[in-house]
């Protein structure tokens, strides 16, 4: 999973809601946990899922998409 925030604080907000929403919803905490909001690409890895949370900047330059180019895309509010 892609997603990407338009600054350091939102990035770390992202992230924390991600893994409270997933522990509260699935008892599942990541195995890893890298980056740092500063970086600007913060990534949680859960067993058959890694998160990779950048700024748009990053998201833009990096166009991580295109490694999964026939990979469905999903839209999520």
């Amino acid at each position: 999973m892609v997603c990407s925030g338009t600054s350091e604080p939102q990035l770390k907000a992202i992230a924390n809601e991600i893994e409270d929403e997933v522990k509260k919803q699935h008892d599942i905490k990541p195995y890893a946990v890298d980056g740092q909001p500063a970086s600007q690409w913060l990534i949680l890895a859960y067993h058959n899922l890694v998160i990779h949370i950048l700024h748009e900047q990053k998201r833009e330059f990096y166009r991580l998409e295109d490694l999964w180019v026939d990979a469905p895309r999903l839209k999520l509010p």
